[in-house]
């Protein structure tokens, strides 16, 4: 484990293996260095990449700064470009991918950036877009109900049965979740009303691959397609049997092809 710390002196943790031009990978809501798709994305882009993969602040062996800001996360990707030379390739999926166009467009040394649907899955001035996620996670929080906020969030954000959330806080991964569950409105702070920032994404001109699954609900097909509209210069990608949660070894050839042309 390596340690940078960040801007307002968060410290963060992350791994780096293998060898070849940086690339940072940025989690989803819940998931961490040892929890969540990325371990397994690292192994496969090694071969090929270094890879920087890092506990998003809150997170594993990250510390947690006191005033949250999606702008305090963009610091601390900054600050692992900084550890990987000064520039690097960003990939990012969920709302990592959120975060990822986040720290693109702050200006920030990306050589090229790679997402995987980014759950802008509300239409703009719908009843949906209104809703306050953050406002709603954090009184579950106050009042000590971590178990209930990553029901929430399962249900009511991801949309996922109801019967799923029951079930899941019988399974052995909810202690994990119920560990990180203080960070997801972190994550909702980061997606904002859930609707595609076109205005603001079209600023972001380096290439851009945006990727998504071709049995990913239809809400999560027609965010990928508005944010690959909205970006300059954006390449999209659907991948055949996949969903958001995709496996490494269909999407990794798709970003190896990308980063390296």
């Amino acid at each position: 484990m390596n340690t940078v710390i960040s801007q307002d002196g968060t410290v963060i943790a992350y791994d780096k293996i293998g060898s070849g031009k940086p690339l940072i990978l940025v989690d989803g809501a819940l998931c961490y260095r040892t929890f969540g798709p990325m371990p397994n994305f690292a192994r496969l882009l090694a071969k090929h990449f270094t890879v920087y993969y890092y506990d998003r602040r809150g997170r594993g062996d990250s510390t947690n700064g006191k005033d949250y800001t999606p702008e305090r996360e963009v610091e601390d990707i900054s600050g692992l470009i900084r550890e990987a030379g000064g520039s690097a390739f960003v990939f990012g999926i969920s709302s990592g991918a959120a975060l990822a166009m986040k720290a693109a467009e702050s200006g920030l040394n990306i050589l090229k950036l790679a997402l995987y649907e980014p759950p802008y899955v509300y239409e703009k001035n719908s009843p949906q877009s209104t809703i306050d996620h953050g406002a709603q996670l954090l009184a579950l929080l106050a009042a000590g109900r971590r178990g209930e906020a990553v029901k929430y969030f399962m249900v009511k954000m991801v949309g996922a049965p109801a019967i799923f959330g029951f079930i899941m806080q019988l399974m052995p991964v909810f202690k994990k979740l119920k560990a990180v569950a203080h960070t997801l409105p972190y994550d909702a702070a980061i997606m904002g009303n859930f609707t595609v920032p076109a205005d603001r994404i079209s600023t972001i001109k380096i290439p851009t691959l945006i990727a998504g699954g071709g049995k990913s609900p239809a809400t999560l097909q027609n965010a990928v397609h508005a944010v690959s509209k909205a970006l300059p210069n954006g390449t999209r990608r659907i991948l055949d049997g996949q969903t958001h949660n995709v496996k490494a070894e269909v999407l990794v050839p798709e970003l190896i092809q990308f980063f390296n042309s």
